[in-house]
Order: C-alpha cells, then structure tokens, then sequence
C-alpha cells in the first residue's frame, strides 16, 4: 500500500470500514487522478489466520481487532452491561460479522425516503447500486432485482453445498405456525421463510478491502484522529483537513472533503472532538464549540435479540455442531443453519402498545409501525448453541444442543453515543437504551411466543427437541407465558444483534446528501 505525503489530499476518509473503503476505491474508480487518504484506526487484517473461516469469526471477539466496548448498564432489562463489539480493522464489521446478506423490506426504505424527503434513499432508488455492488449466487435470478457483475459474491445454503440433516425439518416446522416458503428474501419483500444468503465466496469471507480494490489509495493504519479541522466558508463552516492522535495534521485541497465513516461509535464521538454537538457537552470537557448541533450521537438505536437453547431428542443422529456425525467439510463455508424467517406482529396488540408510548387513545391503521404490515422480526434456528453465557448457562458444543434467535427490526427505543472523555482513545458512553418502548416490548415477547410455538407445539418441533435448557429459577415459556413471565427472560437474556445505527442521523445530523448540518 502506498505511503500517505504530507501533500494535501482530494479526499480524507476517517475509518477504513465497508463504507470508507468502498468510497475510496469508487471515488478513484471515476478518477484515477485523485489524491485520497484512508485512516484507520485498527490494522491491516488481510492476513489475520482467524478472519476468512465463517466459522472461525467467535475467535475475533474480543481479540487486538475488538474495540471491545460495553454499554451502560441497562435499566430496561437486568441493570447489567452489555457488550458493544466495535471493530478496528481495514474493512470494518467485515472482518468479524456473521456475513448474512439481508436487504430489508421495501417498506423500511419507503419510511427512510419519506422522513428525509429524499427518494434517493427509498428501495427503488438504491436499487441500481444493490445490483452494483452484488454477484448473485444464482445466474437465473430476477435482473430487474439483482446484480451478476459486482464485486461481492453472495451464497445461499444449497448453492454452497451445505445439507444440513435438519433442514426440512425446520422448514416444515416454520410451515407448521404459518409462514410460507418464499424464493427470494432479497427482492424487498422477505416476509416469509427463505433460505440463509451470505457474503461468502466459495465459502469464504470477503474483505471490503479486497472486493473493492485501494490500489493507488493512500493508507493509514493503526492511527486515530484526534478532531477534523474546520475554518470559515461563505455558507458555515468547512473541513480543511484532521489532526491526528500526536498532533499532526493532515490538509484536503481548496475543493477537498473529509469523509467520515467511524461507524456508529465513532463518528459522533469525532464530530464532537471537533467542537461539533451539544455544547453543554463539549463545555464539559473544554472542547471549544465550533458548530452547535445538539442532535449529533441522539436517535442512537439497536437490534436487540434473545438466544434460546434446546436439547435435542436424537443427538446420536448428528443433527448440531459439535458431533462427531456432523462433518461434512462443506459445513465449514457458512453458518450452521438453513432459514430465515421474517415476520409481522398481530395488529391490535401493537397498536396497543404504540398507544401507551405516543399517550393516544386511538391509533389507526396508517401509522407507520402498522401499514404494510411491516417486517417487524427476524427469527432463525442454529444447529449449535454458544452464547449461553448471557444467561448463567455453560453448554458444551458436543451436538446435543442447539439454538434460537429472534430479533426485533424496527425498535423504537432511543438512546445516545456521547463523549465520555476529550481523549480519542476513550470509549464513547454508549446506551442504546434497550426495551425501553411498550411497541420494543410487545414485538419481542411476540418473537418469543412465535418460537415457542415452534419448538414446543408443533410436530416437528417436539419430535425434534425434549426441552428447552433453562438458566437457573425459570421454568419453560410456551406461547401462553404471561407477558411478566417473559419479561423476565428477555431482561436477562437481551443483547446487542452488533447492528448499531443513527447516531448522526440523516435529517437531524446530515442532510440527504450525508454533509453535516452548520
């Protein structure tokens, strides 16, 4: 990789995650002749020996690529921490995410557009760049809906030539509670059961540094950014440049921008650095006030989700990770499951809830957590169990055993990412601020309830498992668990999915064109 000069820059990047480096590498793409920068916190992890294998991404967790943050404690749930994995890294949350490829529903991005006023960001209009970026596993596939030329290869399960022993089981059990089988989950969409789709290629993980190539792009790497630079422009203020960690600083020419891409963790901790926030904030910490914009590190949210673990009735069949009889070598090119359900949640509670939160006597069918009906939650089953810790719980991976998860996708709780210390070194004070909404509370107790059916209720859900394995004091919840009851478990059991989001939100921090407000 090239050397950064002190010669100004076209582009400065801050973080060299997915979306820095595909900037960067698109941006030169257009135009050989500039002069770009990426700084990355973290390394070069292109010849980790831990992050190509999907199976081998645990091992990453709290390793030297793991910022290894944790939230405050959680008053919604047990009053405990949760981890916050916050990757430093060329390339980002790549390097250790789960690499499921999952586009959402249309309907999200219709609600993105209309709150920005920006049909950019609807499905419709980010369409032509899903196509962009993706080389679909299957050449017979929709074109009006998929990409065969993009740079980031995609698998589904059968296509990598995974057979896992319980894959009809499980299909014919989400069949059993009433979801369909859908072809494509991937075409706006997903509600349904689909079969997993992956960002592997030919079973391995894929660098966002290496899919989209930085050759000719200057690299920084293991160098934080102590603040972004800013002077006075006709229209409010300009970035000229950063300073770095030690002092030193870095300039973009008179027609240059500096690019931040920290991620949700880390860019409104820079912004603020940069005099850039609350000011009752920066005042705390003596950072002189150079753009008064209260909203940067607020709206902050994440998926929460909710393991669950079950013994199997027939382990001796190999049917989990950890058996002797579950080998074939293909099962190590993704993770240990077949299906991914996506669902909605019955109208009348949820307008209930939503009731409570927005303190209205009547909520009618237009509301935007209603119409659609929206795609309120993610729910799979894994042919291994880990994790388990969360709940007091020590399960040994030797295939008798596997899991559940459910998420809730569109949660309304609200929390911040803020400042926690003027040294960039420090983590920011993170808090989601977990089920802190009747509408987050009802939508996971629905989750719970739907797998609980489908464990517990249906035939090849009891022909499948004996029981659920129980932390210590709580007995197994069917379908009919009294909300109290269930509560209790999430509250022990919630944690982060590792998608966190809006903490420099589009319409509050930037405009639709993602340049910050002042």
């Amino acid at each position: 990789m090239d050397s950064p000069t002190e010669a100004s820059y076209d582009y400065i990047v801050i973080g060299g995650g997915t979306a820095g480096c595909v900037l960067a590498s698109r941006l030169l793409e257009d135009d050989p002749t500039l002069a770009l920068l990426i700084i990355e916190a973290g390394s070069d992890v292109t010849n980790h020996p831990h992050v190509y294998k999907p199976l081998e991404s645990a091992k990453l967790h709290f390793s030297d690529i793991d910022f290894k943050y944790f939230t405050t404690p959680q008053v919604h749930l047990d009053g405990k921490v949760r981890y916050a994995c916050g990757v430093k890294a060329l390339s980002g949350a790549v390097t250790i995410n789960s690499g499921g490829w999952i586009r959402g529903d249309v309907l999200d991005y219709a609600e993105w557009a209309r709150q920005v006023g920006d049909d950019r960001w609807s499905y419709k209009g980010l369409l032509p760049y899903f196509r962009r970026s993706e080389h679909h596993f299957d050449p017979n596939a929709d074109p009006e809906q998929h990409g065969f030329e993009g740079p980031m290869h995609t698998s589904s399960v059968s296509s990598s030539g995974r057979h896992y022993p319980l894959r009809e089981t499980i299909l014919n059990a989400w069949k059993d509670v009433g979801l369909k089988q859908i072809p494509d989950a991937n075409n706006g969409a997903p509600q349904g059961v689909a079969e997993l789709v992956e960002n592997r290629r030919d079973g391995f993980r894929q660098l966002t540094c290496v899919a989209y190539p930085l050759k000719g792009v200057h690299i920084m790497t293991d160098t934080l950014v102590n603040r972004i630079i800013l002077s006075d422009g006709t229209l409010g203020k300009v970035a000229i440049g950063v300073e770095l960690v030690g002092g030193r600083q870095l300039n973009v020419k008179a027609s240059g921008e500096v690019l931040l891409c920290g991620g949700a963790y880390r860019s409104p901790q820079v912004l603020m650095l940069s005099g850039i926030g609350d000011q009752s904030i920066l005042a705390r910490y003596g950072i002189p006030l150079q753009v008064e914009l209260p909203t940067v590190g607020q709206n902050f949210h994440d998926h929460q989700m909710i393991f669950r673990y079950w013994k199997l009735r027939h382990p001796e069949k190999g049917l989990a990770m950890g058996s002797s009889h579950f080998a074939d070598p293909a099962f190590e090119k993704g993770n240990p499951m077949d299906w991914l359900a996506t669902t909605t949640v019955p109208k009348d509670g949820l307008k209930a809830a939503i009731a409570k939160d927005e303190h209205s006597t009547t909520i009618d069918d237009n509301h935007v957590l209603i119409n659609g009906p929206r795609s309120h939650l993610e729910s799979n089953v894994l042919y291994a169990a880990f994790g388990a810790e969360q709940i007091g719980l020590q399960i040994p991976v030797d295939g008798t055993s596997i899991m559940s998860y459910c998420m809730a996708c569109l949660p309304t709780s609200r929390g911040s990412v803020t400042l926690g210390s003027r040294d960039p070194t420090a983590p920011p004070i993170i808090d989601p601020i977990y089920y802190a909404t009747e509408a987050d509370r009802f939508v996971m107790r629905e989750g719970w309830r739907l797998m609980s059916r489908l464990m517990l209720q249906t035939p090849a859900g009891k022909d499948l498992v004996i029981d659920e394995i129980l932390p210590e004091g709580h007995k197994c919840l069917a379908s009919d668990a009294t909300d109290e009851d269930i509560d209790a478990r999430i509250k022990i059991g919630g944690l982060s999915c590792y998608h966190p989001a809006a903490s420099c939100s589009m319409g509050k921090v930037v405009d639709s064109s993602c340049k910050v407000f002042g």
